[in-house]
């Protein structure tokens, strides 16, 4: 029977892993558009975010998530935790995430949720690039192999884009057929409001040091777009008084460098001029208040 012109290969893949084994960079270069924001810093993706690449034959929406880490005392680490296992339900295949030649107690908790999971499971290894001894790979392999069954081991690069083009043509052999589940021009479910939200704490976690960046949020006040300019203004919260000097440094240029940082960036994505405002306010426990959590968009699943 010959396939309907109509219909293509489809399928969600949840990308999961522990903090910093480089998911969001993953996905960012799986779709060819940076969607979610990346730092060196881990726990930087705080939401599930979708990421949508169609070609003619197939429609992969990735679902990028929060890392699943160990230090749950705070209630944002426990509602980014419950995002990414989330994820898990639902989706067509699951990238299991690891980083080439560590192996952590953190891995062995995402391992131990995934094999609760119904979907197939690829094993993705990644940062092969940085390997400074290659030989030392196929003993990794190995040893988490033995872990658990899946469906396949794929060592990549993210980052160089190292067998991405493999993964893919695996993926959509796993993906049932179908009609798209997404317009075939959208690139992601979250909107520039979003996006440009996501820009700013980029900047921040980039720019300070490393503590002060898990104890900030960015909100929101104004998005408004003319055909000349987009004005937007944001708020940084962060919980205590000794931090909002860190983040507006000496004279004001530490926010001056952060602020134009993510005003060119998100003219780059949007396409036009912008004209950003951030103001820096103290909100105490902002990270233990479910609603103030709600407020920004961290209790969506």
């Amino acid at each position: 029977m010959s396939k309907s012109p109509d219909l293509m290969r489809c399928g969600y893949v949840a990308i999961v892993g522990r903090p910093n084994v480089g998911k969001s960079t993953l996905m960012n270069h799986l779709i060819g558009q940076k969607i979610s924001i990346t730092s060196d810093k881990p726990q930087t993706t705080r939401h599930r975010i979708l990421g949508i690449k169609t070609t003619e034959q197939a429609q992969y929406v990735y679902v990028d998530t929060p890392g699943v880490h160990t230090g749950t005392k705070k209630h944002i680490n426990r509602m980014m935790n419950k995002a990414a296992i989330s994820a898990l339900a639902d989706v067509d295949v699951i990238g299991f995430v690891v980083e080439a030649g560590l192996w952590t107690a953190e891995d062995l908790i995402v391992l131990e949720k995934i094999k609760s999971a119904t979907a197939p499971v690829i094993l993705l290894i990644n940062k092969i690039d940085k390997l400074a001894d290659k030989t030392s790979l196929l003993p990794f392999i190995e040893t988490v192999q033995s872990l658990a069954e899946f469906k396949e081991i794929m060592p990549v690069s993210a980052l160089k884009g190292n067998n991405l083009p493999q993964l893919e043509s695996l993926l959509s052999s796993m993906f049932p057929e179908s009609a798209p589940i997404f317009p075939v021009d959208d690139v992601t479910d979250k909107s520039m409001r979003f996006l440009a939200t996501e820009i700013i704490r980029e900047k921040l976690m980039r720019k300070l040091g490393q503590e002060l960046p898990y104890s900030v949020a960015v909100e929101m006040e104004e998005y408004k777009t003319t055909p000349r300019i987009t004005n937007i203004s944001a708020c940084i919260w962060v919980e205590r008084s000794s931090q909002k000097g860190i983040v507006i440094g000496k004279q004001g240029q530490k926010l001056k460098e952060i602020g134009t940082d993510a005003r060119l960036d998100i003219e780059k994505l949007i396409g036009s001029k912008v004209n950003l405002k951030l103001w820096v306010k103290v909100k105490e426990g902002w990270s233990e208040n479910e609603r103030i959590l709600r407020s920004l968009g961290l209790d969506e699943q």
